[in-house]
């Protein structure tokens, strides 16, 4: 019989032999320099050595070892169409943070957008970009090749994959109107109707998620920035959280552990979220996860490792960084390392390095 991976014990709330990772991962240059296999000519190679050396960092394999092209960092500030601004991601580089501004003209445009009318998103820039008109089947196999379970009939017992959505209620409208037209918008009494169509898809995608072949979901949706919530608390309790609750009934009730990912600091909707039933919070270092880690012990926590301190190169506050992580783990047993604002191309190979052998090291329990 197969025993369960550290990962799978974490995400399950259980106690592991082992703290693992839950990183961001965006740093070619430091699994080079780790594993002396150059990530950009052989991927697949240098993954597999990394992951020999770390087991617990839990990365996915890339499909081959075909070389990959080196982006050009002289590029780093033009986009897809030479106008729009990108920056280097990895081995690559980002979108261009513009969304559905050039879409909506006005606010009669916002206003009178019909989700349920459209359903095809395939030409709209809300990264869940699926045509939505498709049966319920199709839905299937598109999620299914998406996340790679074609020959996975049912989840193994203890098999660690997830399915995902990026975009469970406030992404939706924050990427298909743009930021400026979502806030001057939001407000508005025809809004309700957007969102109430925003969930009714929604509500196909979880039913079929429901019977995905995983034990695991995660859920997006950058609720907050570094100093907080970005809507006020009665928009967010009559738009954001009863279809949290709805989704997370879903999906508890076909068997899975439903988990929240957003960025910043999410310490004021902390609790409503756990409310709603979600499982685990993944976010960013600015949220005190010490608190959370008291107040809830049995939620699954990742994010508190924070890139400014591997900025910084210096190797003591690495240590103690790492060291607090672990004090952290002592209250819960779903703990995840994890540098929750990325180990991004530009943070020193070394010092990668330092911290994945810090958590080696401190993380055994």
């Amino acid at each position: 019989m197969n025993k369960p991976t550290n990962r799978f014990l974490a995400l399950s709330g259980a106690d592991v032999n082992h703290i693992p990772h839950w990183e961001h991962w965006s740093n070619p240059d430091a699994e080079t320099y780790i594993t002396g296999i150059d990530h950009y000519a052989k991927p697949l190679s240098a993954r597999k050595k990394l992951l020999d050396f770390y087991p617990d960092i839990n990365l996915p394999l890339p499909h081959n070892d075909d070389p990959i092209p080196r982006p050009d960092i002289n590029l780093a500030d033009k986009g897809i169409d030479n106008d729009k601004i990108a920056v280097r991601w990895g081995d690559s580089l980002t979108g261009t943070w513009q969304h559905g501004e050039a879409l909506f003209i006005n606010e009669e445009d916002v206003l009178k957008f019909s989700p349920i009318k459209q359903l095809d998103f395939t030409q709209y820039p809300v990264v869940e970009n699926h045509n939505y008109s498709a049966s319920d089947a199709e839905l299937y196999k598109m999620f299914i090749k998406r996340f790679e379970l074609l020959d996975v009939p049912v989840a193994a017992e203890y098999c660690a994959d997830m399915s995902c959505f990026y975009n469970t209620a406030i992404m939706w409208p924050i990427l298909t109107f743009g930021w400026e037209n979502f806030l001057l918008n939001s407000e508005e009494k025809e809004f309700e109707r957007i969102m109430d169509e925003f969930a009714q898809i929604n509500r196909r995608v979880f039913n079929i998620f429901t019977e995905l072949p995983t034990h695991f979901v995660l859920c997006h949706d950058d609720l907050c920035t570094t100093r907080g919530p970005v809507c006020s608390p009665r928009w967010m309790n009559k738009f954001l959280y009863p279809r949290y609750e709805e989704y997370c009934g879903m999906l508890h009730k076909a068997n899975k552990k439903v988990f929240f990912i957003g960025d910043g600091c999410i310490d004021a909707v902390a609790d409503n979220l756990v409310a709603c039933g979600f499982d685990g919070l993944i976010s960013e270092p600015y949220t005190d996860f010490k608190l959370l880690s008291k107040r809830y012990p049995h939620l699954v926590l990742a994010g508190e490792g924070d890139n400014r301190i591997l900025s910084s190169n210096n190797k003591d506050a690495v240590y103690k960084m790492v060291e607090s992580m672990t004090q952290t783990a002592e209250n819960v047993p779903g703990y995840f390392y994890c540098i929750g604002n990325h180990i991004p191309w530009n943070i020193k190979p070394d010092i990668v390095k330092y911290y994945l052998d810090c958590c080696l090291k401190l993380g055994a329990k």
